[in-house]
């Protein structure tokens, strides 16, 4: 179950910062570091080997408001993988993260995906799939089309980025924070149960006092 998004200050002490949990799931070399680390440090390293679990946090601010996501860029061997429920649990966002010139990264994105069905009501997260290294487009094993399908079919936000020529890095970690801020939005202006349910049992009582 996904912890309630914290409120904190702006830079410019205006709009509330709302802190959001992100996490990088996927197989291992799929690029989960790499792309962590170009939209945190806008640069690119080769390799980046991940044991257990890196942490990055980064600040944007957008005209609705201003997120902070705390970034938890988790390891994709299998043998972390009974573990990592330790690292999404209380997320309010997920990337599942593929290789478009391996298959099989993709259908384990998809048991990831089922592994955050079990724990969050759709509602609790807002999960994008990734279909990273387009800078290998030549390779490609995945077209566009199966996964933005898929996707669609999962609703799921949905993007192909590389994090080795900056492409559309910035553009995913964006559309995560509107649709997070949209929620928030949507949550604050929906009434209540309780206003929507209360009954004035004094007026009850005055329409049915004994004769």
């Amino acid at each position: 179950m996904a912890l309630k998004a914290t409120p904190g200050t702006s830079p410019e002490g205006i709009c509330p910062t709302n802190i959001h949990k992100v996490v990088l799931l996927g197989s291992t070399a799929v690029g989960k570091s790499s792309l962590a680390y170009r939209y945190v440090k806008n640069d690119f390293k080769e390799s980046l080997p991940t044991v257990g679990c890196s942490f990055f946090t980064q600040t944007l601010s957008l005209e609705t408001g201003t997120v902070k996501f705390e970034i938890w860029d988790t390891a994709g061997q299998e043998k972390y993988h009974s573990v990592c429920h330790l690292y999404y649990r209380g997320a309010h966002a997920a990337l599942l993260v593929y290789d478009i010139t391996h298959k099989e990264t993709l259908n384990r994105a998809k048991l990831w995906l089922r592994d955050l069905e079990k724990e969050f009501l759709p509602d609790e997260i807002v999960i994008a799939l990734v279909g990273n290294k387009t800078d290998l487009a030549a390779e490609r094993e995945v077209s566009t089309e199966e996964g933005e399908e898929f996707a669609r079919t999962k609703g799921l936000l949905f993007m192909e980025t590389s994090a080795k020529s900056n492409h559309l890095v910035n553009e995913i970690f964006t559309a995560i924070a509107q649709k997070l801020l949209q929620r928030e939005q949507e949550k604050a202006s929906a009434p209540s149960l309780s206003r929507r349910s209360t009954v004035n049992l004094g007026e009850d009582r005055g329409r049915t006092g004994c004769c």
